[in-house]
């Protein structure tokens, strides 16, 4: 089968059309006719190479959705015609230590799909069926793609923070991770303090169920907190007043960052060891993470924003995602 993508075929290049043959299936591969792909800031430090691990041509694309269209033969959890989504992992040892533990996201042989293999930007898509999703009916094809990598980088975030239900949860920044952050929080049952330079997003941020939107000027400190949170996530990627919002945690609180911010982090360690607050990352989640989050998902009706383009203009959707100018993710639609 000759599979038809965009991709670039250099360092920082525009993208082309670009054609190649589909790879024979292994036996735990199934094949994908792509419906709808997201695109994310990663495809763009992809395509850019700002991490030194991209690979040309290069075809980006990791929040895809399909139609199963042929399945290997040791697949049994999924058939032909089954809608899937496939997010940033493709693979893992499945052997090791953190894979017999279910955490093949932390595998150190976890394989990015973009980084290892060719993504969804594409007609086709050959994958791992253990790192394809069945989605539940009530989630649009077009909005699925976001959920398999912003959703579940906070979902999983939030998490393995320790959330649970009713919580005090601070979420700081409202855009592509954030407005996903604030209904997964909200609608498990806590309450949601937003942190955000905007007054049309902490409008927006209470439309999704947040119960506080506090402003921020841009560059500045929020204000002394009034109300302690247990967790406070952030999405946004630029250095902040961390002490500032470190304040805002509870005692035994935490501090998630999905978010990586452009500086290193510089803190202060009392303002820890008083409170025993902590620190801690988290990136993508877990296979079973993922199944428990489309479960939530269905559950409580959690939809990302998307604003949808066809596939052939998807240079100039890559720079308004540059740019900052979609609400809050875009969606190449087949």
């Amino acid at each position: 089968m000759q599979i038809n993508a965009f991709a670039a075929l250099e360092k920082g290049a525009a993208l082309q059309p670009f054609s190649f043959a589909a790879p024979p299936l292994k036996p735990f591969d199934c094949a994908i006719k792509v419906l709808a792909c997201g695109i994310c800031h990663s495809d763009l430090h992809m395509i850019h190479d700002d991490w030194g691990q991209s690979r040309y041509p290069l075809v980006p694309g990791h929040e895809v959705i399909g139609t199963v269209v042929e399945v290997g033969s040791q697949v049994t959890h999924m058939q032909k015609g089954d809608r899937v989504g496939v997010g940033w992992q493709q693979a893992a040892c499945m052997h090791c230590l953190d894979c017999l533990r279910g955490d093949h996201n932390l595998c150190d042989q976890a394989e990015g799909l973009i980084v290892s293999g060719y993504g969804g930007f594409a007609d086709y898509m050959v994958v791992d069926s253990r790192f394809a999703f069945k989605l539940p009916a009530e989630v649009s094809t077009e909005a699925a793609g976001p959920i398999l990598c912003g959703g579940v980088t906070v979902y999983a975030g939030l998490r393995n923070a320790g959330m649970t239900s009713g919580q005090e949860i601070g979420v700081i920044g409202i855009g592509g991770l954030g407005h996903l952050a604030v209904q997964f929080a909200s609608r498990l049952g806590n309450r949601v303090t937003v942190f955000t330079t905007s007054a049309d997003k902490a409008d927006f941020a209470t439309q999704l169920g947040a119960h506080e939107a506090i402003l921020v000027p841009p560059g500045g400190s929020p204000p002394l907190p009034v109300n302690k949170l247990n967790i406070i996530i952030n999405t946004a990627n630029q250095a902040l007043d961390w002490l500032g919002y470190v304040n805002y945690l509870d005692s035994n609180g935490t501090f998630m960052f999905v978010g990586i911010p452009n500086e290193p982090l510089t803190i202060s360690i009392t303002p820890l060891t008083s409170k025993q607050r902590r620190i801690m990352g988290s990136e993508i989640g877990s296979p079973a993470t993922i199944v428990e989050m489309l479960q939530i998902v269905e559950k409580f009706g959690i939809q990302p924003l998307v604003e949808t383009f066809p596939l052939e203009q998807v240079n100039e959707v890559l720079q308004r995602v540059k740019d900052n100018k979609v609400r809050y993710r875009a969606v190449l639609t087949m």
